[in-house]
């Protein structure tokens, strides 16, 4: 492969493809593509190109033009809608993609739909209930302990996210969202926040590698402390979460697993890990700090457009060591071990209760 296309060229997750690629000594040229001009500065492809939005009428037109135009032979897309759109038109595309069915893409795009395959497969789940109506809500207040979530079905980054502990409240917030048939409340858990990045080719599980969300990026800044952002994560290696989250691809993906499939989960009081969505047709945005760590499932993903398995000696959780990955906005992010990050100050300080998950979450309430 010596050219392929990137779409989301400019966002963060896209961005650290692009340093995967790199960083794997592969001489392909990354054709990058977006939306919004304003995050073009931003992107590292070799070339970029403004395109329409997935759901405008002119975005296949534009994208097979700029796939002839640079003769990229392989699509990668980040944002889900055009995750979507093209995993629907996967036959259009001028292009070879390299993704799951797209039964799965729609109901992992849904999480209520998600929800409901897990719940048939005997998953253990935050009680969820879809508000379709004001007795739904109501419901919910019956059913679920508050404080409770709400929060859009659809949409990454925490879209239309809150915690709630009285009715009035979440009635007026689903009133602004226009959240009416598109929202779920779903229990508040406690518990730790997990992640399991997967490959998959034709069925058989290629690589997977979990991961802890130790707090969220610029916490301070969103009203419920969640910004869709990590800020400080770790790799791990959790016999638990592996069994869970190959159960959850498979109860959403009811044809051989094919691509990538990234499984969030959150830890109830019993600690057991609860899948919450499924990042389904692209890579989580901390996806480079896995390659930092010596597994580059980027380049992975165009060996396998190929046709190329890789075989690694430990499919599971095939990191050694234990590292950390710190972000924060106008820096790259920094990649350190516990005691690296221990070195960073000179005088003493106490690391181990530094790096202690922050599940605090924020909720208002007018009494």
């Amino acid at each position: 492969m010596k050219t392929m296309a990137l779409t989301g060229t400019g966002g963060a997750a896209s961005i650290g493809f692009t340093r995967s690629i790199r960083d794997s000594g592969k001489k392909i040229r990354v054709v990058g593509t977006d939306a919004n001009l304003i995050n073009l500065p931003f992107s590292e492809a070799d070339v970029n190109y403004i395109i329409p939005r997935a759901n405008e009428p002119d975005y296949l037109e534009k994208l097979n033009g700029i796939i002839d135009a640079e003769g990229a032979e392989f699509i990668h897309a980040q944002p889900d809608p055009e995750v979507n759109f093209i995993s629907k038109n996967r036959d259009k595309i001028k292009a070879k993609t390299l993704l799951p069915s797209h039964d799965a893409v729609e109901i992992c795009q849904n999480k209520f739909k998600s929800y409901e395959a897990w719940s048939k497969a005997g998953i253990v789940l935050p009680k969820t209930i879809f508000i379709n109506s004001e007795d739904d809500l109501k419901k919910a207040f019956t059913e679920i302990q508050t404080p409770f979530w709400i929060r859009a079905v659809k949409g990454a980054g925490g879209r239309g996210s809150f915690i709630v502990k009285e009715y009035e409240q979440a009635k007026v917030w689903i009133d602004h969202w226009k959240g009416w048939g598109n929202f779920v409340a779903s229990e508040l858990l406690p518990g730790r926040l997990l992640t399991w990045q997967s490959l998959w080719y034709e069925g058989e599980l290629v690589c997977a590698q979990g991961r802890e969300r130790l707090s969220w990026g610029l916490a301070q800044t969103a009203i419920t402390g969640v910004t869709g952002m990590t800020g400080v994560a770790r790799n791990v290696s959790i016999p638990e979460l592996d069994e869970i989250s190959e159960k959850a691809i498979h109860a959403a993906e009811k044809q051989k697993p094919h691509g990538i499939y990234g499984v969030d989960l959150k830890c109830n009081t019993d600690g057991v890990p609860c899948p919450t969505e499924i990042n389904i047709g692209r890579f989580f945005t901390t996806i480079h700090f896995f390659t930092k760590a010596g597994l580059n499932m980027p380049s992975m993903l165009l060996d396998l457009a190929e046709g190329n398995v890789p075989s690694l000696p430990k499919k599971l959780n095939p990191i050694e060591g234990e590292f950390f990955w710190i972000r924060t906005v106008d820096a790259k992010p920094a990649f350190l071990t516990r005691e690296q990050l221990r070195q960073t100050s000179k005088n003493d300080v106490d690391v181990d209760k530094i790096l202690q998950p922050d599940s605090s979450v924020k909720y208002f309430s007018s009494t």
